[in-house]
């Protein structure tokens, strides 16, 4: 009997076009022999959609026909029901028809209200095993400041900072610019603290920029963070599988940058030529990275600390920075869904993208299976019992 597989994708997130391409690479790698692949679209504005229709790329430049054509759907927040409904009547009264029945399901929402822990809650919450971090690890490996305080703790090389949000910047923005300058000085990096993909990032070279780049990262955030910048820099990703009890690396990759910094347009334009369908796949890299093996060993070891400290699950991609004038290395941060699934350096390890969805889906079962055997509730019903409540909770109290 084949596997009913959910994969979500799209979502309310600055990131949702990205989302499409890596789902749709994700959903083409499954093995049909062994998996029914259900695509779970989320609109920009929140709509679940299912259907045939969301299967082929080009069908999204047209999104009020391709909307129109697929089947809207929902899932109802009852514990146990993995099942996906056609979106007609009340949700929370007679139950609708049942488009699809789901046995596990595969996330590849980027950015916010996907990545961050706020659609794990969901998955959680039915129940529903699904493949990657759950919320905890989530949230803390999206925000910058709160994953950056972690690792620093658990003794994961990162660079100085300064944090502080767009009401406090708002408040007391001069006080702010003479910390940055006090503590880091110039040149700086500016970004929004839960954003990928490069999205709102900026330079700031002198107090000017640094307040043109923070009135710009903070449209995307009420959180950001300021970073020193390292002069002489080599970006290298390296990805991790498994859990935080067992994981391994991938080779390493080093992006091809047309800038100080890898950019949106680098990642997924191939460098601002024009748009992609091949995702993170299609930007300029080298793989694996023409490093000295210490070097390599050391980040593979450092993005299975990041993946273990943070509490990850299923594939991650930590992204490191290595300091060409003294030779540091530092964690610059952790993507719980890479772009493409980091699929491509899977393939460069000995992993093909088939295999590596098999081995999300074992995951994400293996999990499941683990949680049921801890205790999340008592069968004692203490209001059926004798006795007071409660000083307070008792006394008066209507129900």
């Amino acid at each position: 009997m084949k596997t009913n597989v959910a994969v979500f994708f799209g979502g309310r997130s600055v990131e949702h076009e990205i989302s499409v391409i890596s789902a749709l690479q994700a959903i083409h790698a499954f093995d049909a022999d062994k998996y029914n692949v259900i695509p779970v679209y989320i609109s920009k504005q929140g709509r679940w959609y299912t259907g045939p229709e969301l299967l082929e790329v080009r069908n999204y430049r047209d999104m009020k026909k391709l909307t129109a054509h697929a089947t809207e759907v929902y899932m109802r927040p009852e514990f146990g029901d993995y099942s996906l409904y056609r979106a007609e009547g009340n949700m929370w009264g007679k139950k609708a028809p049942v488009v699809a029945r789901l046995d596990v399901s595969v996330p590849v929402l980027h950015g916010t209200n996907g990545e961050d822990g706020i659609f794990e809650g969901v998955l959680q919450t039915i129940g529903l095993p699904f493949a990657g971090c759950d919320v905890l690890a989530s949230a803390n490996g999206m925000d910058k400041i709160t994953m950056k305080m972690i690792l620093r703790s658990c003794g994961v090389p990162v660079v100085d900072y300064v944090w502080f949000t767009d009401g406090q910047w708002r408040t007391g923005r001069q006080a702010l610019i003479e910390q940055v300058e006090r503590e880091l000085g110039y040149p700086v990096i500016v970004k929004p603290a839960n954003l990928g993909s490069s999205v709102g990032i900026g330079k700031a070279a002198d107090r000017k920029e640094l307040e043109k780049a923070v009135d710009n990262a903070e449209r995307f955030s009420s959180r950001l963070i300021v970073e020193h910048m390292v002069g002489k820099l080599k970006e290298i990703n390296c990805s991790v599988l498994g859990d935080a009890d067992d994981c391994r690396p991938s080779v390493c990759e080093e992006p091809v940058k047309t800038g100080d910094f890898l950019s949106y347009e680098d990642k997924y334009m191939g460098g601002g030529k024009g748009g992609s369908k091949q995702g993170m796949q299609s930007s300029e890299r080298r793989v694996p990275a023409d490093l000295p093996d210490e070097v390599t060993r050391r980040i593979q070891h450092l993005a299975c600390e990041t993946f273990r400290s943070l509490g990850c699950h299923g594939v991650s991609r930590v992204d490191v920075m290595i300091d060409e004038e003294d030779g540091q290395i530092y964690v610059n941060e952790i993507n719980t869904i890479p772009g493409s699934l980091s699929f491509y350096l899977w393939e460069a390890t000995g992993l093909s993208f088939p295999a590596l969805m098999d081995e999300l889906v074992r995951l994400a079962f293996d999990r499941k299976r683990k949680e049921e055997l801890k205790t999340f509730s008592f069968d004692n019903n203490i209001f059926a019992m004798g006795g007071a409540i409660g000083a307070k909770g008792s006394k008066g109290t209507k129900f």
